[in-house]
């Protein structure tokens, strides 16, 4: 019995296929290649936008032909889509084909799921949230020598753009002894990158009654490489408002934590900012940038930035340009605003004509692109530590990794490198494109 899975979205979900494909494992499924071959297929959703939205259920369409040649195979939908208010009876008027529909903070139901399905041909529906944890998973891990840690679930700030808390749930976080103890059995695994997960990782603390908050995390983990050798620890997202002095004191002490930060600004004005509810001004993120960057002069920083918010006007968009120009961000996520069903922004009466939100996102791509092209060029010449992650599959005989600043190099080495670090100098660049060669030591 075979199993296919769609991962749609962020690195949150990323981690969850890797959830699904243990509980598939655990009751006899395997991998397989494509979804012709499979007995089960999972759609692992995201609908933070709604493109994203339109594509899955596009997908989750094209399965139809499948069902009807083959009547036992198992469909599944599961996380943020699902969650969606009116989600469940959405799928099941429209695509009545669909056997399993999930939420996702009940993942750990999949399996009873799946034996209901195939023994008794009865569907199953559930998107209640649980207080699931992560220790309930046999983890199924595909992306040696990188591994990810989930340290917090749910988001708590109610960005008006974002359906994210809607369909995540409340914010609560794991104790520090359980993230200690996963981390720990990932570096006697052998894993060399270990990427803390959550919503917002900054405000790691809530639901414990300890104590606990991100620095004190950081400074555990930080402390491991006593014990365990050099390892590479990075985290993601980073919400502005909560970067405190203390998280960037102990990011700047430990060596084994990247001189990397995620920093999502959203927008670079400060009116725009506002109705976003990010809660902190153009002002005050360009001194948090300062901030990093007095302590790790190094650092890589990168960022989300939207245009076409509700409101956006040319002189808003502009300050977000310059914004840029200032942070000289390694690289940013840019994207269209898109209207959410549930969300504040939704019902926003100023919102953006499309053709006005395609000129920025041009726009603003270029400016990126002229800044990353700018730090490219300096890096030309000089050799960094680079992880092996493995193969470009787009060159022959090419593998990938990254610098501590998060960078990403190809360079020609051997497969049986992979999880290796290794020197690499920068022999040119193609705008955020890094070719390197492998120093060996004489």
């Amino acid at each position: 019995m075979n199993y296919f899975i769609h991962t749609y979205g962020c690195q949150m979900n990323v981690h969850d296929s890797e959830k699904i494909a243990g509980i598939l494992q655990s009751i006899g499924y395997i991998e397989c290649d494509s979804v012709d071959k499979a007995d089960i297929v999972v759609f692992n959703t995201c609908c933070i936008r709604e493109t994203a939205e339109k594509k899955i259920y596009g997908h989750i369409g094209q399965l139809k032909k499948l069902k009807i040649k083959n009547r036992n195979l198992i469909i599944v939908v599961c996380g943020c889509m699902s969650q969606q208010d009116g989600a469940v009876e959405s799928i099941k008027k429209s695509y009545p084909y669909v056997d399993i529909v999930l939420g996702t903070a009940n993942l750990e139901m999949l399996k009873d799921a799946v034996l209901q399905v195939s023994k008794h041909r009865k569907k199953f529906f559930n998107v209640d949230f649980l207080n699931t944890r992560e220790e309930d998973f046999s983890i199924s891990r595909t992306s040696y020598p990188n591994a990810w840690v989930n340290i917090a679930y749910g988001c708590n700030n109610f960005c008006t753009y974002c359906i994210v808390p809607y369909v995540r749930g409340r914010e609560h976080s794991r104790p520090i002894r359980d993230i200690l103890k996963e981390v720990k059995s990932l570096l006697e695994e052998g894993y060399k990158e270990i990427t803390l997960l959550g919503q917002n990782v900054n405000s790691y603390g809530h639901g414990l009654e300890t104590g606990e908050n991100f620095a004190m995390l950081l400074t555990e983990i930080g402390k491991l490489e006593e014990t365990y050798g050099k390892f590479r620890l990075r985290f993601m997202t980073s919400h502005p408002k909560d970067l405190s002095d203390e998280v960037i004191n102990v990011v700047s002490k430990y060596p084994v934590i990247c001189n990397n930060i995620h920093l999502p600004v959203q927008s670079g004005s400060t009116e725009i900012l506002r109705r976003m509810n990010r809660r902190y001004t153009r002002e005050k993120y360009l001194e948090l940038i300062s901030k990093v960057r007095a302590k790790m002069p190094d650092v890589g920083i990168t960022t989300d930035i939207m245009v076409g918010f509700p409101g956006e006007t040319e002189q808003d968009f502009e300050d977000t340009l310059d914004l840029v120009r200032q942070a000289k961000y390694s690289s940013a996520f840019c994207f269209v605003y898109s209207r959410r069903k549930g969300t504040p922004a939704d019902k926003m009466e100023d919102q953006i004509p499309y053709k006005v939100k395609q000129s920025r996102i041009t726009r603003l791509l270029a400016c990126q692109n002229e800044v990353t092209k700018e730090i490219s060029a300096q890096m030309v010449g000089n050799t960094y530590e680079v992880l092996v992650e493995g193969a470009n599959f787009h060159y022959q005989g090419v593998m990938c990794g990254r610098t501590e600043s998060g960078r990403l190099v190809n360079f020609k080495c051997d497969s049986k490198m992979i999880g290796q670090f290794v020197n690499v100098k920068i022999d040119k660049a193609k705008s955020a494109t890094l070719w390197g060669s492998i120093v060996t030591e004489e």
